[in-house]
């Protein structure tokens, strides 16, 4: 019943609001189509969660939704054209951990600056990822891997398209006490292309991307990340069960605008996502996904955006990358 009268009051406030900017601004939001940049390639987790999510908006608004997918250096490239468009609301960021949280430790410098050139809207979504090794890779367990990767010591390569799937990685073979080549991509569908190929041994990426190369018998996957299993592959274990214990890592989705977008954009758009998250289309993404979907105030996305990015420091330091 509180949850209930929280999301009334706050609807409540949202149409408020939106009603002061539309009567500002003599148009109502959103009057044309909205343009999200998407910091990773076609097929990622971000991207088609971002296209489930644009579906619901445009059946509620009836405006197009478009995804402009900019991938590279770990989502700075999309990142940093994304803070020069317009703070209308009709631009929003699909960030990540990898945008927000991760990058501004693993480089030395980076063109935005993660809180002050933006305007959190919503959490989105968050979920593990899966670790998977080409078919020639004898190894069918992770301590399989473990012990052919230290009898190979520097001879096993990983690939890796986001800071989620890099940190992964890194983070695995410091806790296992491994030492593998790191080969870098950039996103995460051009690093499991080539693991199909055999070009690279593992990576540990996205369920999105991983999983559907896993059930066409291309690749192996041998555990998930997450601190339990996931509902949609209850038979794969995790890789703290599986044999590095304590092991975990995750990642999550949140919606941005630029700064000094107007409140009341802002509180329809955290409306809108809300809405989008129960539609059909994002039913149908995270149920055979197994992210969850998860929704936030902007305050609270502020919040727990300090808060990762502090935990991100000490994991990329734990796994001994040095900034770029």
């Amino acid at each position: 019943m509180i949850q209930n009268r929280r999301f009334l009051s706050c609807s409540m406030t949202a149409l408020v609001l939106a009603g002061a900017w539309s009567a500002a601004t003599g148009q109502e939001y959103p009057a044309k189509a909205i343009t999200f940049y998407v910091p990773f390639a076609a097929g990622s987790a971000t991207d088609t969660l971002a296209r489930s999510l644009g579906q619901g908006i445009t059946a509620e608004t009836k405006q197009n939704v478009v995804n402009d997918n900019r991938p590279g250096a770990n989502g700075i490239i999309a990142t940093q054209a994304f803070i020069r468009t317009p703070a209308d609301g009709y631009s929003v960021l699909i960030g990540t951990n990898t945008t927000h949280a991760a990058n501004e430790h693993l480089y030395k410098k980076i063109p935005y600056d993660p809180v002050r050139d933006f305007t959190p809207v919503t959490a989105l979504a968050r979920g593990g990822q899966v670790m998977i090794v080409h078919p020639r890779v004898p190894a069918k367990t992770v301590k399989e891997f473990i012990a052919l990767a230290k009898r190979q010591s520097g001879k096993l390569t990983f690939g890796s398209g986001s800071s989620s799937s890099r940190v992964a990685s890194e983070l695995f073979q410091q806790m296992a006490g491994l030492k593998l080549v790191h080969v870098p991509y950039k996103s995460n569908p051009m690093a499991v292309t080539d693991l199909v190929g055999g070009h690279i041994d593992m990576m540990i990426t996205d369920v999105v991307t991983g999983l559907p190369q896993v059930q066409a018998g291309k690749v192996r996957a041998l555990g998930v990340s997450s601190p339990k299993r996931m509902p949609n592959v209850p038979e794969l274990p995790t890789i703290a069960e599986a044999g590095v214990k304590g092991y975990e890592l995750t990642f999550w989705f949140a919606a941005y605008t630029p700064a000094k977008t107007p409140p009341a954009v802002v509180a329809r758009l955290r409306e809108l996502f809300i809405s989008a998250t129960k539609s059909a289309p994002a039913d149908k993404f995270f149920k055979t996904t197994g992210i969850e979907p998860w929704t936030t105030t902007s305050a609270e996305l502020e919040k727990f955006q300090a808060a990762e990015s502090a935990k991100w420091a000490r994991v990329i330091k734990a796994a001994g990358i040095e900034p770029e």
